[in-house]
């Protein structure tokens, strides 16, 4: 892979990372503070009581899953450091074992036997492009960004943040809380159909199923937390 491929492969994948992160923060920050918002109309008098309960489940919400995506990253990190670690090892104790590694994967892309003793030689002769060979051919690993936890946690916090805020905005206009359920179903519902669409289109899958499924799923939480807080009232 030449540096420019390669280049273009790694910002392949932080830009693969950063949409995950996007999804993942905006799916729960449009849908759980709309279901707390939902809850508490049917519950509570006062739209204020409804805007600091869900400005509050906004902060510890987005904490909570900008720590998770922290988590994620690390762990990701320390594994793929494992794993480099014990490959190195490997290349030292066993170095026949890892060459026929080198062969048993070309021979699937059906080299020939000479083909692939010209490859091996070639690849064993560097220990670091050995190495990466094996953690990529072999374990199917990509060496992640060393900022991968602090930019995961950033993203997933700041994107539950602005989806969370979406359904919880109306409520500072109106008095009452019943008012502020109405508009902040229709705009919520609205923002999942448009974030179904998107996230849709950039997974592959059909983005008008996939709008019509992310707006029920919030619609059905909303619902469920609204008529439980009126059977409780």
């Amino acid at each position: 892979m030449n540096t420019h491929d390669h280049h273009l492969h790694e910002q392949h994948l932080k830009s693969s990372d950063f949409i995950t992160d996007v999804v993942i923060g905006m799916s729960d920050g449009l849908t759980v503070p709309f279901a707390l918002a939902a809850g508490l109309s049917g519950a509570v008098a006062s739209a204020s009581i409804v805007t600091t309960a869900g400005i509050a489940e906004i902060v510890a919400g987005s904490i909570a899953m900008g720590l998770g995506g922290y988590l994620a990253g690390q762990t990701e990190q320390e594994h793929y450091e494992a794993e480099l670690k014990r490959e190195y090892e490997e290349v030292e104790r066993v170095p026949e074992r890892e060459k026929q590694e080198i062969r048993d994967v070309f021979a699937d892309y059906g080299l020939s036997p000479e083909a692939q003793e010209i490859v091996v030689e070639s690849i064993s002769k560097d220990k670091n492009k050995w190495v990466d060979f094996m953690m990529r051919f072999e374990l199917g690993l990509e060496r992640p960004n060393p900022n991968r936890a602090r930019n995961s946690a950033l993203t997933i916090g700041i994107s539950y943040i602005v989806g969370g805020f979406i359904p919880l905005l109306p409520y500072f206009y109106v008095d009452k809380p019943e008012q502020g359920l109405l508009y902040s179903a229709e705009v919520t519902i609205l923002a999942l159909l448009v974030f179904g669409y998107f996230k849709s289109k950039v997974t592959g899958q059909n983005p008008i199923i996939g709008s019509l499924k992310v707006a029920s799923i919030g619609a059905a939480a909303a619902a469920a937390a609204y008529f439980v807080a009126t059977l409780f009232q």
